[in-house]
């Protein structure tokens, strides 16, 4: 026998409404994650949390086809969003791995190192901002010249005071972070050697870095999560 406060009461996958004709049962529905269909960027930093959360969720993945009329319908005409029964459509990728880190506990509880953790995903973002001011430049050595420059500039100074920040070997020592899971996502981009012009390993000197990288790949859900993709 089931007992709990009126009107609502939740446990694990199941919600229990008390009404006029008594209680009714159902299903919790999984939150729905959408974004495009790729293993990339700000979507797949999302699933990974998930992923390391040990949470079931729903993998919407969108193709490119299909984007034009779903754009529309978004918060904000981006992706990834995240969605959950009688709640709006949230979207920011920062706010949703915030959301997931508070509510799923990869997130300290300590409010301001929370915060702090929170701080090192904004600089992550501003990174990708300064990276992404250099694309769609079609002179190859106005590209060149500005990829060069970024490299020296911001890539740098980034890499070190984020160094800086990190207590080891996860930003918050010990326990895992969506902070770290972010930070996997945008070094492995840069590991890929993608960008013309910035090396993939401009960042490979920064130690702690590094050990964060590798610390988040080895993570047995990750491991699990990339040998289920292929």
């Amino acid at each position: 026998m089931l007992s709990c406060k009126w009107p609502i009461f939740s446990c694990k996958n199941t919600w229990v409404t008390f009404g006029p004709d008594g209680p009714t049962v159902g299903a919790v529905t999984k939150p729905k994650l959408t974004y495009f269909d790729a293993p990339t960027s700000r979507g797949e930093e999302c699933r990974l949390a998930f992923v390391v959360a040990g949470v079931d969720f729903e993998d919407n993945r969108v193709v490119s086809s299909a984007w034009a009329s779903l754009k529309p319908n978004t918060p904000f005409g981006a992706l990834p969003t995240l969605e959950i029964e009688g709640k709006p459509a949230l979207s920011q990728s920062n706010a949703i791995l915030g959301y997931i880190g508070r509510k799923y506990e990869l997130l300290p509880r300590d409010e301001w190192e929370a915060t702090r953790l929170q701080s090192l995903m904004e600089a992550a973002e501003e990174l990708r901002h300064a990276i992404a001011r250099t694309f769609g430049i079609k002179d190859a050595a106005e590209l060149k010249r500005l990829r060069t420059e970024l490299v020296e500039g911001p890539i740098r100074s980034w890499g070190a005071q984020m160094e800086r920040q990190i207590a080891g070997p996860f930003a918050a020592g010990e326990q895992i972070s969506v902070a770290d899971i972010k930070l996997y996502i945008v070094l492995g981009w840069l590991k890929k050697g993608v960008l013309d012009h910035v090396p993939a390993d401009v960042l490979d000197h920064l130690p702690k870095l590094q050990a964060l990288f590798d610390k988040v790949k080895q993570h047995p859900r990750v491991v699990d999560w990339y040998a289920r993709s292929r």
